[in-house]
């Protein structure tokens, strides 16, 4: 089996490592949803992304009759990959990666005609409405209702946890537009305008103390009876069909593999009772294990790639990624934390906060890696089910 890349593909990986180190500061060690918080600090994530649009890179994988390039999705992987690692922003997973892909399949012309474009040019953000109070996991449940008003529909409810709201222009959302039918059933996909009247957003920290996540209200919101994606009362394939372009997993082991090279230079200096870190054998027994873990999300991620490239939707292939790749990060942050000490308690605001604060905030963070996008008890089940054919019960 040949793991090499291709020599096209080799250099535009140089390319792609060049623009970044060109386009982003030298010390860049920034998250981009740290400056979701700022509209201000929000613009550079905003002009980052058209710099990718000018370079044909923001939809890369798109058909070329949709404005993309019609890269291959091991060119696509290489991308994210050197994306992630870089912690670069602008990468629009929303619009780009979700429902663009989704236009595509269920847009009529004249929608993938006034939606796709922006997208393809970085001029708008989108975000997504699928969560609700009490609708997270079990997705089908959603209540927001959707009422048919003649050329509209009337929006009435919230949506939960919905990153980046605040600084998003439009929302795709799912909607139930028949409460009497069954659960599947009844519910459409609908793309709403942030600057509706009877919208409102209301911030919801998380435990780093950053914002992105938010609370979407809809009381009466009118939405064009042209935003309806699909058929009404057929969004459940349409929600599904997009939750497949979501998982890849290639961002799990590049983020993790930049944490680990930080905290491995960070052993490399730092000394505790007399002796470096990285001379401890526990320690440079946890760096090995994993590096080796790395390895491994980072192999899964390459084969979705090559499943994908065969014509294949990877299912299974696509869960365990997603779970080994979360709880991998989970893993690094909590070592991380072990590996700094009691300083690594100290935020960024500290002149003292090894590694800037970094590390903490990614611990912090890593708590909800495994709940959203499909919790890990959802992937396990899924590996079970359709991975190794074991009954529900």
């Amino acid at each position: 089996m040949d793991f090499s890349f291709t020599p096209e593909e080799d250099r535009f990986r140089a390319e792609v490592r060049q623009f970044l180190s060109k386009e982003l500061p030298s010390d860049w060690t920034f998250l981009e949803d740290e400056f979701a918080d700022d509209h201000t600090r929000w613009q550079f994530v905003i002009e980052f992304k058209k710099k990718l649009a000018v370079k044909g890179w923001l939809t890369l994988s798109w058909p070329k009759e949709f404005g993309g390039v019609g890269a291959s999705h091991l060119t696509q992987t290489i991308y994210n990959e050197e994306l992630a690692y870089a912690r670069a922003p602008g990468r629009d997973i929303f619009g780009t990666r979700m429902l663009g892909p989704v236009l595509m399949l269920y847009g009529t012309n004249d929608q993938q005609n006034q939606f796709l474009p922006p997208i393809a040019s970085g001029e708008i953000q989108w975000c997504q409405g699928y969560s609700e109070p009490n609708s997270g996991s079990d997705l089908a449940s959603v209540q927001l209702q959707a009422v048919d008003s003649g050329d509209h529909f009337i929006l009435n409810g919230s949506k939960m946890w919905t990153s980046r709201a605040h600084v998003s222009d439009a929302i795709f959302l799912l909607a139930r537009t028949n409460p009497s039918a069954p659960k599947h059933k009844g519910l459409s996909f609908l793309l709403c305008d942030l600057a509706s009247s009877g919208i409102s957003i209301e911030p919801i920290p998380n435990l780093a103390g950053m914002h992105y996540f938010n609370q979407v209200r809809f009381d009466d919101v009118k939405v064009p009876k042209g935003n309806l994606i699909g058929a009404k009362d057929e969004g459940w394939s349409v929600a599904t069909a997009l939750l497949d372009f979501e998982r890849s997993g290639i961002e799990y082991s590049a983020e993790a593999a930049k944490t680990l090279e930080e905290l491995t230079a960070f052993a490399k200096t730092e000394k505790r009772n007399g002796m470096l870190l990285s001379e401890s054998e526990s320690v440079r027994q946890s760096f090995a294990s994993l590096y080796t873990q790395i390895e491994v999300s980072r192999l899964i991620s390459y084969r979705i790639a090559w499943l994908q490239s065969t014509g294949a939707i990877p299912n299974k292939e696509a869960s365990m990624g997603k779970l080994f790749g979360t709880e991998l990060q989970q893993r690094i942050a909590v070592f991380g934390m072990q590996l700094l000490g009691l300083s690594g308690q100290l935020t960024s605001k500290s002149r003292w906060a090894p590694l800037e604060g970094l590390i903490l905030k990614q611990y912090l963070l890593s708590f909800s890696t495994t709940i959203r996008g499909g919790t890990s008890e959802i992937q396990r089940n899924i590996i079970a089910q359709r991975g190794l054919g074991l009954p529900r019960k």
